[in-house]
């Protein structure tokens, strides 16, 4: 059990924990919110994520990040960071293994496709459906369905990004995951998550902006020389080279980006130390009704990973090789979308019997989660078994 003595006052106490949506005992060696971290590492969801990619397809190499790799790198830094900050670590790693588990195959590409099919029945949003997953689509219980986490859990997982009843926001206006699950548990969207949530969402920019510059090189979209002139990293390749002159590529690549991600979290930790001091919270309560986020970057900090967010985009994000897989996975989608939901009886038999007594927009929402729990492959395999004549089905 978590030594809830060493906490910070405004950490989140697993003994203070609200409870789970459908009540059940408690286990007398985990804390609720390892208990939580357990069911995510073992749920469906969560093994699906290692044949999820982030922007590579999983056939183009093992050497890329998938959603799974990602998600194991987030937690590890959400973890790390929140134990020095004397803050619930286990609430934050069960929120950062939790946080891609909505996520389409064939990363935001898929996603934005799905989001496009799905435009006159609520739309797709991935952080939404993660929501879903865990509180309906996973089936593995006998007493519940989802994976029934803890509120402080589902707090952090629907607050990724920060309040969502802000200011001339309605209710009505959120995605439909989020307002199906609000309708039965109040998870107060008009305040800020946990300190430990907030942190988990920062651990997120740090893993994918230090794994896109790693898959980007080894990728050739660019060079290390490419990267002198970069904010952060530029000066890091510098200290490098002064270093180790004879360094290989290799060695030389992981170094500067080893150091990179050590002055991300660095200033993360000395950023957040000092707001909170400065705002001087009492309790988790405190944090959540406080008017900004208590975890954050460095003003310079924000803005270098701007600037590299920014050559990113330009060369990474938009290269012609991820430009294709991009058309692919619209195609892909945009073709099984409306023929499963014109055709329900092609879903598997449990889709189908679940699909047979909705309304069509029920039926719509059914396939969305069909395809949203696709892996990659299996993906490109249904999409080849209902369009290909000479596939067997």
């Amino acid at each position: 059990m978590i030594e809830t003595d060493r906490l910070r006052p405004y950490a989140v106490s697993p003994s203070d924990s609200r409870g789970r949506r459908i009540s059940e005992d408690e286990s007398a060696h985990r804390s609720p919110h390892q208990r939580d971290r357990d069911r995510i590492l073992h749920s469906t969801a969560f093994r699906r994520l290692m044949h999820k990619t982030q922007v590579f397809v999983a056939h183009e190499g093992d050497y890329y990040r998938t959603r799974l790799t990602h998600s194991l790198e987030v937690a590890q830094i959400a973890r790390s960071a929140a134990r020095s900050l004397r803050l619930n670590e286990d609430l934050a790693e069960a929120v950062a293994l939790a946080h891609d588990l909505g996520h389409t195959p064939f990363g935001h590409a898929g996603e934005d496709a799905l989001d496009e099919a799905m435009q006159a029945y609520g739309g797709f949003d991935h952080n939404a459906q993660a929501l879903r997953v865990v509180t309906r689509l996973e089936r593995r219980y006998a007493g519940f369905d989802g994976l029934n986490l803890t509120w402080e859990t589902l707090e952090g997982l629907v607050k990724h990004n920060g309040p969502l009843l802000i200011s001339g926001t309605t209710p009505e206006d959120l995605p439909f995951a989020i307002r199906e699950v609000a309708g039965e548990t109040d998870l107060e969207l008009h305040t800020h998550a946990s300190l430990e949530a907030q942190i988990a969402a920062l651990a997120d920019d740090i893993a994918y902006n230090v794994h896109d510059l790693d898959d980007g090189l080894q990728a050739d979209f660019f060079t290390l020389d490419e990267l002198r002139d970069l904010p952060l990293i530029g000066p890091l390749v510098a200290q490098v080279d002064a270093a180790h002159p004879d360094l290989a590529r290799g060695r030389h690549k992981h170094e500067a980006l080893r150091r990179l991600f050590s002055q991300m979290v660095e200033d993360l930790m000395t950023e957040t130390t000092a707001r909170v001091e400065r705002a001087a919270p009492d309790s988790a309560e405190a944090i959540r009704n406080h008017d900004a986020p208590l975890a954050g970057f460095s003003d310079t900090m924000t803005a270098g990973i701007d600037g590299i967010r920014a050559f990113l985009f330009a060369r990474m994000y938009r290269h012609f090789r991820v430009n294709r897989m991009t058309v692919k996975a619209r195609t892909v989608i945009a073709e099984m979308f409306p023929l499963l939901l014109s055709e329900p009886n092609l879903l598997p038999q449990d889709w189908a019997e679940e699909a047979a007594s909705l309304d069509h927009a029920g039926k719509a929402r059914v396939v969305a989660d069909y395809i949203a729990g696709m892996t990659d492959r299996f993906a490109l395999d249904e999409h080849r078994r209902l369009t290909d004549p000479y596939t067997r089905g």
